[in-house]
């Protein structure tokens, strides 16, 4: 029994060479995960900072002015919300833009009314991730609008509409579509909100009598 504890308590020397080795490969492979990390972070931000600056470089100067003068907070809550789309036009319209995500917003509500979960779920991801029109969004909100506090409201809609989303399409492919169907409001009235704020009621001009 003595000779037992002994083997217990006094590992050999080659198993200390193997268990030393194990715990530098644990530490290296652990450091090369988490420096593979920090470079994709750092070139995800370099390709974000390329995205806005080419934005910026197609709108006129007095909105590249306003732009420009923004905050380093909303600069970067912009390119947070950037960063959650990974289609951008060169072509398309903010309205354009618009009308493909009512059309997935009313594919969504058509799934869940039918039981479809897989048609719920599909075109909920899709409103989430629409495309981002030609020029960005700011040159379709208007002068009055390019300012810190204005453009922090974006965040709050942007979570009530394509957080909501997200959350409607992880409901649907959970099979849950009564919490998928409670999600419908909150996303329409996100998108309410924010054309109160930058839209306004369309088709209405300010100046008419």
């Amino acid at each position: 029994m003595a000779q037992a504890h002994d083997m217990v308590q006094k590992p050999t020397p080659r198993f200390q060479k193997l268990r030393c080795l194990s715990i530098a490969g644990v530490m290296f492979f652990s450091s090369s995960i988490m420096a593979t990390n920090v470079n994709a972070a750092e070139e995800g931000m370099t390709e974000l900072k390329k995205v806005l600056q080419g934005q910026i470089e197609l709108m006129k100067p007095e909105l590249q002015k306003k732009v420009k003068g923004l905050s380093m907070d909303t600069k970067m809550s912009l390119m947070a919300i950037l960063a959650m789309h990974s289609e951008y036009s060169d072509k398309a319209t903010m309205r354009q833009v618009m009308t493909e995500v009512l059309s997935d917003f009313q594919a969504a509500v058509t799934g869940i009314m039918t039981d479809n979960p897989e048609m719920a779920a599909a075109s909920a991801r899709r409103l989430a991730n629409h495309r981002i029109p030609v020029g960005g969004l700011l040159p379709y909100l208007g002068m009055e609008n390019i300012n810190d506090e204005r453009l922090a409201l974006l965040v709050g809609f942007n979570d009530s509409v394509e957080g909501n989303a997200l959350k409607l399409a992880e409901a649907a492919e959970a099979g849950d579509m009564g919490k998928a169907a409670t999600l419908v409001g909150s996303i329409s009235s996100g998108c309410v909100a924010c054309h109160g704020v930058f839209r306004g009621k369309p088709g209405v001009s300010d100046l008419l009598r």
